[in-house]
């Protein structure tokens, strides 16, 4: 049996981390969407282009965590309460 990097939350849907490995991720994640906020703050005045190149990007790590957590994890459900 592999070990799970991230198990289903107790109420509702998604997953929290349940090892190293998915803590790492997760704090890459948060890294990597400072980076991202940074870079669209520096400006001071942000045309439509860094715009919508923020927004890309923020889509496109969100998705990659959805992703790692989906192939690292349970398979997600809605769950209220204890099994």
């Amino acid at each position: 049996m592999k070990k799970l990097w991230f198990k289903n939350k107790t109420y509702g849907w998604g997953w929290y981390p349940a090892s190293w490995q998915g803590w790492v991720v997760l704090a890459v994640f948060i890294c990597f969407l400072l980076v991202n906020t940074l870079a669209l703050t520096a400006a001071p005045e942000p045309t439509p282009r860094m715009l919508a190149g923020f927004f890309v990007r923020a889509i496109v790590l969100i998705a990659l965590v959805i992703i790692i957590c989906y192939r690292t994890g349970e398979k997600p459900h809605w769950q209220w309460g204890k099994k």
